[in-house]
């Protein structure tokens, strides 16, 4: 049985341990400086920037969705899917799209005209995913970054 549920900082370190995992799956392990403190402040201090739901099963917890608002000048206010993350021996077996539809939920409670997200090319399985989802898969933007 799987409960889906808003996370809580009590959960943060399972979280960033399935951060991990998939880094990990995304040959990015060594990108990861999160950590346990700077997650449950950002996320449960004063002035929270994300939201978070788990996956639950058996009281430990086998999948994330991490998500945040932003702006868009076209769109307006919309959701951000962060992450989305399964642990990998549970994966295909509907966890992930609980999550999804979860976050979904938020951003259509919280007036939201619609959820984005990155995916890597190479990931055929999440790309496969989204698309059964009606997601909607944009080739024509390069992602930026700024590292302080």
């Amino acid at each position: 049985m799987i409960k889906i549920r808003t996370g809580s900082k009590e959960d943060i370190p399972q979280v960033l341990e399935l951060v991990r995992e998939l880094a990990a799956y995304e040959n990015a392990l060594n990108q990861v400086e999160n950590t346990v403190e700077r997650m449950i402040e950002d996320g449960f201090g004063d002035q929270p920037v994300y939201g978070l739901f788990v996956a639950e099963k058996e009281e430990k917890i086998v999948g994330i969705s991490i998500y945040y608002f932003r702006y868009s000048t076209w769109k307006g206010k919309r959701i951000y899917l962060e992450d989305i993350v399964v642990t990998e021996p549970l994966r295909g077996k509907g966890i992930g799209s609980l999550l999804f539809d979860a976050t979904i939920k938020k951003g259509k409670e919280t007036n939201c005209t619609g959820m984005m997200w990155q995916v890597l090319d190479w990931n055929e399985p999440a790309i496969k995913f989204y698309e059964q989802k009606g997601a909607q898969i944009e080739t024509n933007w390069n992602n930026c970054h700024l590292h302080f």
